[in-house]
């Protein structure tokens, strides 16, 4: 199912979320809709994995087990100062995380964070305001 039509657009982007079923459901609607993605389902893998300049846009998940989507983020902040993320978490309440929305997207609010479970709608609304 096509959302938005951009069958020329070839951005990056790199999903990592400990549910595989979230993975594919991710790939499969970016895909659709024009992306090139590529997903992890191991945090530590995907930083081994990752090349500056690569991606134009990391969709990283929360809660994971060895390492959660702030510290990879952090991790690969220092390999690319460049890359843009979006947070994916089931947390009906975010206020644990204002100290690093704060920090790290001082004025850019809730922007940043989607609730699970994701409409297709709304993941790539978000996806194409950030890229």
């Amino acid at each position: 199912m096509i959302i938005n039509s951009k069958e020329t657009n070839k951005n990056k982007i790199l999903i990592v979320d400990d549910e595989p079923d979230i993975c594919i459901a991710l790939k499969e609607v970016l895909e659709g809709n024009g992306f090139k993605v590529d997903t992890f389902v191991d945090p530590t893998l995907a930083l081994e994995n990752f090349k500056s300049s690569r991606y134009d846009l990391l969709i990283l998940d929360i809660k994971m087990p060895v390492m959660n989507g702030f510290q990879l983020y952090a991790q690969m902040k220092k390999i690319d100062l460049n890359i843009k993320a979006l947070f994916l978490t089931a947390l009906t309440d975010l206020q644990e995380y204002d100290a690093f929305k704060k920090e790290v997207f001082p004025k850019e609010g809730q922007r940043h964070f989607i609730q699970k479970p994701i409409e297709n709608e709304e993941i790539i609304e978000r996806v194409n305001a950030i890229i």
